[in-house]
């Protein structure tokens, strides 16, 4: 199947190769840049540092304070997260392995009625949050996630001409309907099957019109890759 995958770098470029090995033709079409955020470390002390996306991760890695955020325990909301939180220095990492309703209860039954909060580096604009979790939680923004205005010339030609379209996050997905809105190719763009990490990323692409839209079974990349059929 010819697909483009509209994730951002470094994460593209990997989703693409797990699919080109089964035998898949793939496009990459970053629709979203990511930047680090100078952000400061809070005064207060913090019991464990929480993790949504291997984005901040990597946002730690370049802070000049990384020493003092991976002595602490991570913990993270997928495998892929937990992977980056391990490259980035930190020693003692648990993965929720699912989504953020999983993270939370995570944290709940590990913090449930502690008074020192855990710090979230989280995204400046992001789908949920966690500060309803139960648990007491400082918010610091890590990284931001920028929408390109268009698609790159070649997703624009090959738009007619895909299988289908991996979407990785609900941002993604409503930057690739306002740029296929701006090329004037929404119809092409909806046409190809829409595959989904979670129904709350497909719901976009459902309010759009797109007929086929699918969402894997647990959201994270080896569910959305199985979701593609050989």
């Amino acid at each position: 199947m010819r697909l483009l995958v509209t994730r951002p770098e470094p994460d593209g470029a990997r989703t693409a190769a797990a699919l080109r090995q089964r035998g898949h033709e793939v496009l990459l079409a970053a629709l979203l840049r990511i930047e680090p955020v100078d952000f400061e470390l809070p005064k207060i002390e913090c019991a464990a540092v929480v993790l949504t996306s291997a984005n901040t991760a990597r946002a730690i890695a370049q802070h000049p304070g990384r020493g003092s955020l991976t002595v602490l325990p991570a913990f993270t909301v997928g495998r892929q997260t937990a992977e980056a939180a391990h490259a980035a220095g930190f020693t003692q990492v648990t993965s929720a392995d699912g989504d953020r309703n999983d993270l939370a209860a995570l944290l709940r039954a590990r913090f449930g009625g502690s008074h020192t909060p855990l710090l979230y580096l989280a995204g400046e604009d992001r789908a949920g949050d966690l500060a309803d979790c139960g648990v007491a939680v400082e918010t610091v923004v890590a990284y931001r996630a920028v929408k390109v205005a268009r698609f790159p010339p070649a997703a624009a030609e090959a738009l007619g001409r895909l299988g289908g379209v991996l979407h990785f996050s609900r941002r993604s997905a409503e930057a690739y309907l306002a740029c296929a809105g701006a090329a004037g190719l929404l119809g092409p763009a909806l046409a190809p099957v829409q595959f989904c990490l979670s129904r709350q990323v497909a719901e976009p692409l459902t309010a759009a019109g797109a007929a086929d839209v699918r969402v894997a079974l647990r959201p994270n990349e080896a569910a959305l890759i199985e979701l593609v059929p050989n």
